[in-house]
């Protein structure tokens, strides 16, 4: 049995170490997660294959035939590019938004690795990224499977996608180790975390591109990371355009900072995590 009071390690070369030392005990209990998720159900695992195939299909009936909507993007737009376009933007959003609203509960949902058992508790956060990262797979597999029965093709850019994701990754691992130790002592902030999302929503350029802002708008929208991610996901699988990469490099950096932050929070806080749970 562990001393839950002692202290942890919170350097960077302590993150790496830890994600990449438990990386198999990730993987398991990420896969524990996805299998418990649909167990009992009568389809299971197909539910993640149908549920972005519905939501797709909404989206273009919804925004193609009664809005009407275009992307003018150029060229001739059909009337799907808009929702394939949108549904793009939304994987980006929903992986997100999984991990943010999910990560004030990651500990306090987890009582028995606080208290009882040697268990490294800043892996929690790897487990829900792992998990909404599947989702997100599922999803891109839909859009482009989607893509390719439309237009004949698939852009060559789609190999930078990882890459593209990549500071989103350790922007949100960042995020969640921050609002996981936080919800430990404040529960109120699983309410706040699903009403900023919902907002951020609309206010990460999903149903619109950016430049359909007045000039004066489009330099604080910019300030959103999503904005960035989710545009360049655009350009990289629909678009046909090579990310800029003087951005992605700028993004990584902010984001590895923002991730050592949370994990330096979450390691000086967790000490008191058994005094409170």
């Amino acid at each position: 049995m562990n001393n839950p009071h002692q202290s942890h390690p919170a350097t960077p070369a302590a993150m790496f170490k830890s994600l990449w030392g438990n990386r198999q005990l990730i993987w398991q209990m990420t896969r524990r997660e996805i299998d418990g998720r649909y167990r009992g159900s009568m389809i299971g695992l197909a539910w993640s294959f149908i549920t972005p195939i519905l939501l797709l299909l909404v989206y273009t009936f919804v925004f193609s035939v009664v809005f009407k909507a275009r992307w003018n993007v150029g060229g001739d737009e059909s009337k799907t590019d808009f929702a394939i376009i949108l549904f793009a933007g939304m994987i980006v959003f929903n992986l997100f938004a999984e991990i943010v609203n999910r990560a004030p509960g990651l500990v306090t949902s987890n009582v028995n690795y606080v208290k009882k058992v040697v268990f490294p508790l800043e892996i929690l956060p790897g487990i829900a990224l792992g998990s909404a990262l599947f989702h997100s797979l599922i999803s891109l597999f839909v859009l482009l499977l989607a893509q390719f029965i439309l237009n004949r093709s698939l852009p060559w850019t789609i190999i930078f996608l990882p890459l593209v994701f990549l500071p989103l990754i350790f922007f949100c691992m960042g995020i969640a180790w921050l609002l996981s130790a936080i919800g430990v002592f404040i529960r109120d902030v699983g309410q706040i975390t699903g009403l900023l999302t919902t907002i951020l929503m609309f206010m990460s350029a999903v149903f619109y591109p950016l430049s359909a802002l007045p000039e004066e708008y489009q330099f604080w929208l910019g300030l959103n990371p999503l904005v960035l991610i989710i545009t360049e996901s655009r350009k990289v699988l629909i678009l046909g355009e090579s990310p800029n990469w003087a951005t992605l490099v700028s993004a990584l950096c902010v984001s590895l900072a923002i991730a050592f932050a949370g994990f330096w929070w979450f390691q000086k806080v967790r000490k008191g995590f058994a005094d409170v749970i």
